[in-house]
């Protein structure tokens, strides 16, 4: 996919809107993806630190702590890009994002973190493919975009929510009628490639 294509939020949310249509199966989103999100950032924060990333540790309580490792460089990569697809959005959501990392960060020095995230993640995702396969209905989003449907997924949920409270309704509009279109399409293929090879199989 072209730059311009990664940074159009219209086209990237409409195709991840178009894996995530059901509101189960978004409600499980809502709550299974910014735990993903601070697992990931715990297991980031414990991974071997490279030579060539300067020593930086500040202890804000014993519950926040920021550090210069690579959750800090996720972190700041999403964001990025983030602010690139939609700038209030990703304002709005700087907070959420950085309170998770400096949890995760400071969480990631107990004794059981590993175990911890790790558990974490794996609830997560199976929550996920549950609430696609018995709600939406459809694969996940990572099967066809693993990097998009990765690192958008905080970001639409975020979008979610701010949707809920009234943020851009005339763009939300917009957007859910291009998730609908989108939808459709998809559907057409699948039903042509079905019928295919239900004709196939009788040929033989």
């Amino acid at each position: 996919m072209s730059w311009s294509g990664l940074t159009d939020v219209r086209k990237q949310l409409t195709f991840y809107g178009a894996y995530h249509s059901n509101p189960t199966n978004i409600l499980i989103h809502v709550c299974c993806v910014p735990m993903i999100m601070w697992s990931a950032q715990v297991l980031l924060t414990d991974a071997p630190r490279p030579s060539w990333l300067p020593v930086y540790d500040y202890k804000i309580n014993d519950y926040l702590e920021l550090e210069l490792n690579y959750g800090l460089i996720q972190t700041a990569l999403y964001l990025s890009y983030f602010f690139v697809l939609e700038p209030v959005a990703a304002l709005l959501y700087t907070p959420q994002m950085l309170l998770s990392l400096l949890t995760a960060t400071s969480f990631a020095h107990k004794q059981n973190a590993l175990a911890v995230a790790g558990s974490v993640q794996a609830f997560s995702w199976i929550a996920q493919f549950l609430g696609h396969g018995l709600a939406e209905h459809r694969a996940p989003a990572l099967l066809d975009n693993l990097l998009g449907a990765i690192v958008l997924a905080p970001f639409f949920v975020h979008l979610e929510i701010l949707f809920k409270l009234g943020y851009r309704p005339d763009f939300h509009k917009q957007l859910n009628n291009d998730i609908g279109m989108e939808i459709a399409r998809i559907k057409k293929i699948e039903g042509d490639k079905r019928r295919a090879q239900e004709a196939a199989k009788k040929e033989l």
